[in-house]
């Protein structure tokens, strides 16, 4: 087919499409007899969304999915696609189908010329949740669509021309070749005694056809791997699957049988299989989609090696408050988290967003691993864990933005390629500002996920329907009152001395995110460091979280009707200085003046050496906020004091009129909240239940909350 020549030249990129930067090849397959050539692609695309979007959402590029499956026996190519960036948030799918005339299999495009083709295009949106920005996604969906689909007749005539100018004008028709009739006979056997099984939902049937339809080997497997040569045998799915209907058993035989014919690489086992089959009620489509992502990521990034190759940093064995203890009463493994223990943001500091997600996932791989051991130990199917949650010590220092945003990526993370792992989540001792983090977190936890959940405020999980109607009293960690000695780390604050610099995140080998949380800057005397934001709307929230990690400083906050000049990076004195403990950026020019080209819109927040502070400030007018950190000196400098070249000068030659900060910034939409800005606010009283080991001072106003306190 000529349509499919120049489909193909589509690809890698496609200079007609500017948002379609590259694609990679992640399955091919060809039949013998050359009739089936089915090609599918990861995509990489650069969505038209405004700015502010993409930075909330936290992504530059999205991928897509896309099949393109060519038959040349019945002359018709269909193309697939569908989105692997936020598929648990939005589903979009999209199908085309070019089809030409084939009279030999009654199929007619057009009666008196065979050789034209009809084209047919058709695509769904399903937005389930998008940080509060769900029409704004439809919109922009909607958009790409129409653009699409006035493209794409452009781009394939634009290819076929250009294969004319080359020459290309006709392209015979597909052939069979010659194949020995026994060996054809033989095949078609096969096929359709696989289809029979699929169809016809007889026990007697599916186990004599089990085995050769999954490949099984011949002879008993190795315990604990490969698949039982009797594998449809009822003892077989009652000990290592559970209870399954015959429409489920056919399910399970058919996303196999097809795993094994197109994935290059380790198959995932039954019990895995059926992981993705009922977090997608048993609809295969639904099932192939989600698995085959994550069997691409897991080849990506190596998770099948992840216990034997990665050992956690001491920094996690000595400060994150979570490990595995005995099992409940169903059998399931116990995993234990005193998240009201943890000290989420020194987790971060030290150790940055990379190495707690691939602690996240070596917990879920050990918890595969244990859901195997307790199927041969119990005798029946083990095939998720239970969590226990304790919150006791939870307070508002664990709503740090910056956490909750890991946090956030991380459930999505594991939401994508361990469904149906939790069995239940048991969070206990939930204290007042919990409905806070709920608020927060729920928008990105799966329904099914979420029945799953029991929450138990104060000591009522020591009442009636408590803790003892799931975990045996024997095994109740002794922190809750329990008998059993529970050897899960106390957790505590993380010292400083443990954090790590931005650069020092930044060049770490093994990625699975590619961008930091935090930015460094050096902080001059007469060289304040200072970063613009642009505000479209009113009323929108910049937040932001820093540490003074040398020397004193003063924040401020300005706003501009317009833009500073961007900084010259030649101009030492003017707006930019790079040194070797991070950058200085000035925008500020020295000919405006306080109250006429800017003013203060918040009051001078003087921070001390080892302070950590985070605030909010709503803002009421559009246009440009300033954020600024100026060097801090008894008595200190006037507002209106601007930056000389030789005080610049002077202060890099001192090395005791140096700070330096460590920083993050973010800017939300106030609706994007969900009502959790009130509660933060009528809640901030809860920064005095800190632990003694930490003291704390506030200051509110009209327009912010700016919390901070220091380490001893």
């Amino acid at each position: 087919m000529g349509q499919n020549m120049a489909y193909e030249r589509r690809f890698p990129t496609c200079p007609l499409i500017p948002m379609f930067v590259d694609s990679d090849t992640v399955n091919e397959f060809k039949s013998e007899d050359g009739a089936i050539h089915v090609i599918e692609r990861r995509c990489k695309l650069d969505i038209d969304a405004p700015r502010l979007l993409k930075k909330i959402a936290g992504v530059d590029y999205v991928y897509f999915v896309q099949k393109n499956s060519l038959n040349s026996r019945e002359r018709t190519l269909h193309i697939e696609a569908h989105n692997e960036t936020f598929s648990n948030r939005v589903i979009i799918t999209e199908h085309c189908c070019y089809t030409v005339s084939a009279q030999h299999l009654g199929k007619d495009v057009h009666p008196e010329n065979e050789d034209w083709t009809c084209f047919e295009q058709s695509a769904s949106l399903d937005i389930k949740s998008f940080f509060g920005f769900e029409s704004t996604v439809e919109k922009i969906a909607m958009k790409q669509y129409t653009s699409n689909i006035k493209k794409g007749k452009e781009i394939i005539e634009y290819y076929l021309r250009q294969l004319e100018e080359e020459g290309i004008t006709f392209v015979p028709r597909w052939t069979p070749p010659s194949i020995a009739p026994s060996s054809e006979t033989s095949s078609l056997c096969k096929k359709q005694a696989a289809s029979l099984a699929l169809v016809v939902p007889d026990a007697a049937q599916a186990e004599g056809l089990g085995s050769e339809a999954l490949g099984s080997p011949s002879g008993p497997p190795e315990p604990g791997a490969g698949t039982p040569d009797d594998k449809l045998d009822a003892d077989y799915i009652k000990r290592y699957l559970g209870d399954l209907t015959p429409l489920q058993e056919s399910c399970l035989i058919r996303l196999r049988q097809w795993l094994q014919e197109t994935h290059k690489g380790k198959i995932p086992k039954d019990e895995h299989i059926l992981r993705f089959l009922r977090a997608r009620d048993f609809n295969i489509d639904k099932a192939r989609e989600i698995m085959c992502q994550s069997l691409t990521w897991r080849k990506q990034h190596q998770v099948d090696y992840i216990l034997e190759t990665w050992s956690p940093p001491q920094v996690l064995q000595d400060y994150y408050a979570g490990g595995w203890h005995h099992h409940d009463k169903d059998g399931r493994p116990l995993y234990v988290l005193r998240l009201g223990q943890m000290d989420t943001k020194g987790l971060v500091r030290a150790l940055g967003e990379e190495a707690l997600l691939r602690y996240v996932l070596s917990i879920n791989e050990e918890g595969l691993r244990r859901c195997e051991e307790n199927t041969k130990v119990f005798g029946r199917p083990i095939s998720s864990w239970t969590c226990l949650v304790d919150l006791e010590g939870l307070n508002m220092r664990h709503l740090w933005r910056p956490g909750v945003k890991a946090l956030l990526r991380i459930i999505e993370v594991v939401e994508a390629n361990y469904p149906e792992t939790l069995g239940r989540l048991l969070i206990l001792r939930a204290p007042r500002v919990f409905p806070v983090l709920w608020t927060l977190v729920s928008p990105f936890i799966d329904d099914n996920t979420r029945r799953k959940f029991l929450i138990y405020a104060g000591n009522d999980y020591q009442g009636p329907g408590g803790l003892l109607d799931y975990i045996d009293k024997e095994i109740i960690p002794d922190f809750l009152s329990g008998e059993c000695m529970c050897e899960v780390p106390e957790g505590g604050l993380v010292p400083k001395s443990l954090y790590r610099t931005a650069e020092e995140l930044e060049n770490e080998d093994l990625r699975l995110w590619t961008e930091t949380i935090y930015q460094s800057a050096s902080v001059f005397k007469g060289a304040p460091h200072e970063i613009l934001i642009q505000i479209v709307d009113a009323s929108s929230v910049i937040t932001w979280d820093f540490d003074v990690c040398k020397g004193d400083i003063v924040f401020n906050i300005y706003h501009s009707k317009r833009s500073p000049q961007p900084p010259k990076k030649d101009s030492l004195g003017a707006h930019s200085i790079t040194s070797p403990g991070g950058n200085n950026v000035q925008l500020i020019d020295r000919v405006w003046q306080l109250g006429r080209d800017y003013s203060m819109v918040e009051s001078p927040l003087i921070c001390k050496e080892g302070e950590s502070v985070q605030g909010s400030h709503v803002t009421r007018w559009p246009g440009f906020y300033i954020l600024q950190w100026r060097f801090h000196s008894m008595p200190a400098c006037a507002a209106t004091n601007l930056p000389r070249v030789d005080d610049v000068l002077a202060s890099l030659q001192v090395s005791s009129h140096k700070c330096k900060v460590m920083y993050y910034t973010e800017v939300i939409g106030s609706e994007d909240f969900r009502g959790s800005m009130t509660s933060l606010e009528s809640s901030h009283s809860g920064f005095s239940q800190l632990s003694a080991a930490t003291t704390s001072s506030s200051q509110s106003q009209s327009s912010s909350m700016i919390s901070r306190w220091r380490f001893c």
